[in-house]
């Protein structure tokens, strides 16, 4: 399936097809549901009460008291071990998110779009955190005249408004003197179709950054066979582009080279593709033309899936032998299983060892090792790693002679690390066209980066 992903972009009720075209207002199920909003600090351990900090009332129609019942409700779920991010009291249903210390509480007391509402709870956060770098009690109590022009702008009277932190710093600033000024030029940006880009922008020199980024998951079993792998590719853009420019993507896209009967070169058959709501939806799924008007700076063009066997580009071989009431000694073997003129960067090799493990020694062929008492690991560094090569660390420590009784979790070696210039995929930017009425010339920039994800490799002991 493709979408319009709200991680990344303005949420809006209507999907925005073309940006000549500005959208209708019809009633969605979630501008009709969406009732209060709350942000709770965490409740203290010693008497679990926790303080409302700020709530907008939108609808008028849920009573504000039932704000009560949802620390007691969370504790109960909590002790039964039947933790859930939707939960109701009488007819009012809570949805919820964590961040550091603060709860984020929507309530509703209609058959609310529940992915709707944690889009604009986790797009609320986003946009704190432009605003104030840390969303925590203490950035709240700081800016409550900020945070309330913020709620009203981002909601009104149940319909997501305007989400995007860069045109809503056009006008609502953090300096108190300039809020009333400021409010009076809200940017026709916030009417228009393109409500993610202003007008009037302007740079001496015409560029644009595109990043392709992939992350590698891979579990590998103890006995070294692959459990399960897959790609999770993001396209990144920093775009630096005066006025109002159409930009298309090409990629070596499989379904476009089957519809235009080409089958020259290598193709990647992308699922799960995610794009900022610039993307022009219909003209993707009608000729896969990656066509849109780009946001201003950065911003992430889309994300895909790609669902294939990965041979792991590090691989780990390990030796753990534990000697009771003495000793362990830890071998771990790293080798590069990719191209030879590519280098990976900061590799991590994580290795977990027991909780009473002490007197750490090591010996590596390179890089550094050292051991973090409080994580219980082993963290082995290597600042270049060439393809092709192999390197060894090991590391003993002394146990404790009195064995402590308590059998410990076996969690895996886990492995981070960047390769640069390279694609584990060989997806490709085929061509990127920018065109503006002005006719100016402009320079893509293309990069390429495969780095770890969830990267994990068991151990038998």
């Amino acid at each position: 399936g493709v979408c319009h992903s709200g991680s990344s972009a303005s949420i809006s009720p209507y999907p925005v097809a073309s940006s000549s075209v500005t959208p209708t207002l019809t009633m969605s199920p979630f501008a009709t549901s969406m009732n209060l909003l709350y942000c709770l600090l965490s409740p203290h351990l010693s008497n679990f009460a926790s303080k409302v900090l700020i709530c907008r009332n939108y609808k008028g129609d849920v009573d504000m008291s039932e704000i009560d019942h949802f620390m007691p409700l969370l504790m109960q779920h909590e002790e039964e071990g039947l933790l859930c991010p939707v939960m109701s009291h009488g007819n009012v249903h809570f949805m919820w998110i964590k961040h550091s210390n603060l709860y984020l509480v929507a309530t509703t007391n209609k058959n609310s779009n529940a992915s709707l509402v944690y889009a604009f709870l986790y797009k609320l956060v986003e946009v704190f955190t432009e605003y104030f770098k840390e969303l925590e009690e203490e950035s709240i109590q700081d800016n409550f005249v900020v945070v309330y022009e913020l709620l009203d702008e981002l909601m009104d009277f149940g319909f997501p408004q305007t989400t995007d932190s860069k045109i809503l710093q056009e006008y609502i600033t953090q300096e108190g003197a300039k809020l009333e000024v400021a409010k009076s030029k809200v940017p026709t940006t916030v009417t228009n179709a393109v409500s993610w880009r202003s007008e009037g922008i302007k740079y001496k020199k015409n560029e644009v950054f595109i990043d392709v980024i992939e992350s590698i998951n891979v579990l590998v079993n103890a006995n070294g066979s692959v459990m399960s792998s897959d790609i999770v590719g993001s396209i990144k853009l920093k775009t630096m582009l005066s006025g109002m420019p159409e930009l298309r993507l090409g990629l070596n896209d499989r379904v476009l080279f089957g519809l235009t009967g080409r089958d020259k070169g290598k193709t990647v058959m992308m699922e799960d593709v995610k794009f900022h709501q610039c993307v022009r939806l219909s003209r993707f799924e009608s000729d896969r033309t990656i066509s849109f008007i780009p946001p201003d700076g950065e911003s992430e063009l889309m994300s895909y899936r790609i669902n294939t066997h990965v041979k792991p580009l590090i691989w780990i071989e390990s030796v753990i032998e534990k000697f009771s009431h003495s000793r362990v000694e830890i071998m771990v073997k790293a080798k590069g299983q990719f191209k030879k003129q590519s280098v990976a960067n900061n590799v991590e090799v994580r290795v977990p060892v027991p909780s009473d493990a002490d007197s750490p020694k090591f010996k590596t062929s390179t890089g550094n090792a050292k051991y973090v008492p409080e994580k219980n690991l082993v963290v082995w560094t290597i600042k270049s790693f060439p393809g092709g090569k192999e390197f060894l660390m090991r590391a003993h420590f002394g146990l404790p002679s009195v064995e402590n009784e308590e059998a410990e979790s076996k969690p895996p070696i886990t492995v981070k690390f960047e390769i640069p210039y390279f694609t584990v995929s060989g997806i490709q930017v085929r061509y990127m066209k920018i065109i503006e009425k002005s006719g100016y010339q402009a320079l893509p920039w293309v990069r390429y980066i495969t780095q770890s994800g969830d990267y994990q490799l068991r151990t038998n002991v």
